[in-house]
């Protein structure tokens, strides 16, 4: 089983599941690849511990070095929360350990749940290709089946444990993946990675567009009102999308999108909408500006 990675030093994040810890193996048999092994403890489970203990054998075993944080979020932390403090704390050993990258083991089933939970969520265009690789983020696993790794881990006799939150249908992945998944043939699994990849083709073409005209607009964080309230209502909702996700990082929604798209082009001056906990978008006569909440 061979993956593409280019040889270099990276941080491999390894959950303890059974997708990272084949993803461990197969890259810690390469003599061109120079690993961190990261393990972060969400602490929403009460025995990840045990995760973290696996982790921490599997890396003294393959000689590598390991490093881990507890990040203790609670049994009620959300799955975007999770995910943002997760990724923050690779990046933070990608930029301390001088890492080129990180690499994740998401796989093809990761991609098409991602791609369903996105379309269930109405985040537009962007959800029907979003988990990809990126500069600093690799991810060579997703032209792969689940189930062709597990055949690999079992064959090769691996050790991994089991999350058990991965049972809770309270998310809203975990139901797709008990409940929506299993009943794609695999003609429908081609068929909508297809449409991700014309997708995808298309993403790039029009945030391009998009990004020009926010490159001409007054500051980073501010829009020229009198020209975004002329934009069609699509124009503009893209717009809006591509400036949030540019300066906000905020888990974009339809929802979302059509409530700030209103309110930039009818609120009255002089006014604030909320965005998120961290963001508002002021209102003015002659501009739209981003501003950090009071905490």
């Amino acid at each position: 089983m061979d993956l593409k990675v280019e040889p270099g030093k990276y941080v491999v994040a390894v959950s303890g599941g059974v997708d990272s810890v084949a993803l461990l193996h197969l890259l810690a048999g390469r003599p061109d690849i120079e690993l961190v092994v990261a393990h972060f403890d969400h602490g929403i489970r009460s025995d990840s511990v045990k995760d973290r203990r696996l982790v921490g054998e599997l890396a003294h075993t393959h000689g590598l070095p390991y490093i881990y944080r507890e990040g203790r979020l609670g049994p009620r932390a959300s799955e975007a929360n999770a995910r943002k403090a997760r990724y923050s704390f690779l990046h933070e050993i990608r930029q301390a350990s001088r890492a080129q990258a990180v690499i994740t083991a998401h796989h093809q089933d990761d991609v098409l749940e991602t791609i369903v939970l996105n379309l269930l969520r109405g985040t537009g265009r962007r959800g029907l290709s979003s988990l990809r690789s990126t500069d600093v983020v690799k991810r060579p696993l997703l032209h792969m089946p689940k189930k062709e790794l597990l055949r690999f881990a079992n064959r090769e006799g691996l050790q991994w444990r089991e999350d058990s939150t991965n049972q809770d249908e309270a998310y809203l992945r975990n139901y797709i993946r008990k409940h929506i998944m299993p009943r794609f043939a695999d003609a429908d699994r081609e068929a909508l990675l297809a449409i991700s990849h014309r997708t995808h083709e298309l993403n790039v073409a029009i945030s391009g567009q998009v990004t020009n005209y926010l490159h001409m607009q007054p500051h980073a964080a501010k829009l020229d009102r009198r020209q975004y309230v002329m934009l069609p209502h699509t124009v503009a909702r893209e717009v809006m999308a591509e400036w949030l996700v540019s300066h906000t990082g905020v888990e974009l929604s339809r929802k979302l999108l059509e409530r700030l798209v209103i309110a930039a082009k009818t609120g009255q001056v002089g006014s604030k909408t909320d965005i998120d906990a961290g963001h508002w978008l002021v209102i003015d006569r002659t501009t739209l500006a981003l501003e950090p909440r009071e905490r």
